[in-house]
């Protein structure tokens, strides 16, 4: 039986992110021989915080199959709506009772039943969210039964509590991708129970920003701590970055995962 090959593509930071995928995502599901492509979302609205409904709409048309998020899920008011008519767009699992959305999504993938799990950390984030290694055995209990292959998301900011969550799942899923700070790890593995996991992802944007942001306004609040206004970087060379992992349909175990970047000079 083969296995199934799972794409994941890292936070796309406004224009730049959502050119590099419309320009790449061919190549990647080529190269990667993708059966699903998940790709985080929470950063392409145009000033790099949100998702619109269109935004999520044109994600989907390139290719995007399921899109996750994260603590920028609710920027673009007009998502509220959208969220609850589109389970292929998720947000946090451990968000409050009653937001819109949902926290994760079950797709068919060659017959076989995918679960993809959002989860979003709660070091050095401002909102009150409950706990993700609870939340996840919660979601898992209720789906592992009829679905062998369970995949994560988990939106975080401290490589800490990113590693912990893995290991914590290692062998009750099949898959952990961290996201939220923009820039790739090299730790792609794949743990001692057969959980694939890497603790970041990396993004999509202008190389030299500060994770998709011009770097002057960053630089002068680090500087000065006055509040500055930040901006989308459009200046080439950019990048699009991920994971590619094969899973095994009766096990649920990861077989293979491989990290992929791809630059790009064309300006936009």
């Amino acid at each position: 039986m083969a296995g199934i090959k799972v794409t994941f593509i890292g936070d796309l930071v406004g224009v730049v992110g959502f050119t590099m995928l419309k320009r790449w995502i061919a190549k990647i599901k080529e190269d990667t021989q993708a059966d699903l492509i998940v790709v985080n979302g929470e950063n392409i609205a145009g000033k790099g915080r949100g998702i619109t409904p269109k935004d999520a709409d044109m994600l989907f048309a390139l290719g995007a199959q399921v899109i996750t998020t994260g603590n920028h899920i609710w920027a673009q008011k007009e998502i509220y709506p959208y969220i609850n008519q589109t389970p292929l767009l998720i947000r946090p699992a451990n968000f409050p009772d009653g937001v819109p959305g949902k926290g994760f999504v079950q797709v068919e993938v060659k017959g076989t039943l995918v679960t993809i799990i959002n989860l979003m950390g709660r070091v050095f984030f401002r909102e009150t969210l409950s706990c993700p290694f609870k939340k996840a055995d919660e979601i898992i209990a209720t789906v592992r039964m009829k679905s062998p292959i369970v995949l994560v998301d988990f939106h975080a900011e401290a490589t800490s509590e990113k590693i912990a969550l893995g290991l914590y799942l290692d062998g009750k899923i099949s898959g952990m991708v961290g996201t939220h700070s923009h820039v790739q790890t090299a730790d792609e593995r794949i743990l001692p129970q057969g959980t694939g996991f890497i603790t970041d992802l990396g993004s999509s944007g202008a190389v030299h920003s500060c994770l998709g942001m011009t770097s002057g306004p960053i630089i002068q609040r680090f500087i000065t701590q006055l509040p500055q206004q930040f901006v989308v970087d459009v200046v080439p060379p950019y990048q699009i970055t991920g994971v590619s992992m094969e899973i095994d349909r009766a096990t649920g175990k990861t077989l293979n995962i491989k990290r992929f970047s791809i630059i790009d000079d064309q300006k936009i």
